[in-house]
């Protein structure tokens, strides 16, 4: 049965990561001494669920947990600085720090630490999320003790809920766009005129003009997609902020 520390001290533990190609140690005191933190902790880094959806999901909505009381965003796993500090890299998650728990240490600490060797991966961490206050650990969602990799409680809605369950989320958006175009431009600078965070798509590198037209019937750029539904081009885009 796997353990839930809640109402507990999180580990005292030092964390060895590397900043500017340069080892740096990082306290347990540091990250949540005084501070409103979540974590959440998944068994490795360019895993299926850990980059597709667990890391995702708390990265696209930090804005919203930092609206809501939370200090910083952690996501751990059981593997070393260079390996996390490349998984950041590719999944540009900027807004949660990615830590390295090398040794295991906090994770073992937590009771989280799991036997993995059946996959190659040897101790790892079992998946869950946690809220901590001033170093005390105030909520756990642990996944249920199953076979395989569960991921049903320790995803960023979940821990949201708990935070605030009418929180309001951010719009998802994306734009098509081609390099040089004034109007992309335009549209792009609309979008963060209203805060509207956005992925942008681009032509040649992200996606050819057939796709395009096969996503969008239109031929011309730019292209915003707000929460699924199609805006248009940069005057539709202006349309939709001036509409009531």
């Amino acid at each position: 049965m796997l353990a839930n520390r809640e109402g507990q001290r999180v580990p005292d533990v030092t964390f060895r990561t590397r900043k500017d190609d340069q080892w740096v140690n990082i306290t347990a005191d540091e990250l949540f001494s005084g501070k409103n933190v979540v974590v959440f902790s998944l068994p490795g880094a360019f895993t299926p669920t850990c980059s597709s959806t667990h890391l995702p999901g708390y990265n696209d909505l930090a804005r919203v947990f930092h609206a809501n009381g939370v200090d910083s965003i952690i996501c751990m796993s059981v593997n070393d600085a260079f390996v996390m500090n490349e998984w950041a890299k590719s999944q540009e998650a900027q807004n949660v720090m990615l830590l390295p728990d090398g040794n295991g240490e906090f994770t073992e600490g937590m009771g989280m630490l799991v036997d993995k060797a059946d996959l190659g991966f040897g101790k790892r961490s079992w998946r869950y999320s946690m809220l901590v206050k001033d170093s005390m650990v105030d909520k756990m969602f642990v996944e249920p003790d199953e076979p395989g990799d569960p991921f049903k409680v320790s995803d960023a809605l979940t821990m949201l809920n708990y935070l605030n369950p009418e929180a309001v989320q951010p719009a998802l958006v994306t734009i098509f766009t081609k390099e040089g175009c004034p109007f992309c431009a335009r549209a792009k600078a609309m979008l963060k005129q209203h805060g509207l965070e956005y992925e942008e798509l681009v032509l040649g590198k992200d996606y050819n003009s057939r796709a395009l037209r096969s996503i969008t019937g239109a031929s011309t750029m730019p292209q915003v997609f707000i929460d699924g539904k199609l805006i248009g081009d940069s005057e539709a885009l202006a349309g939709y902020f001036c509409s009531p």
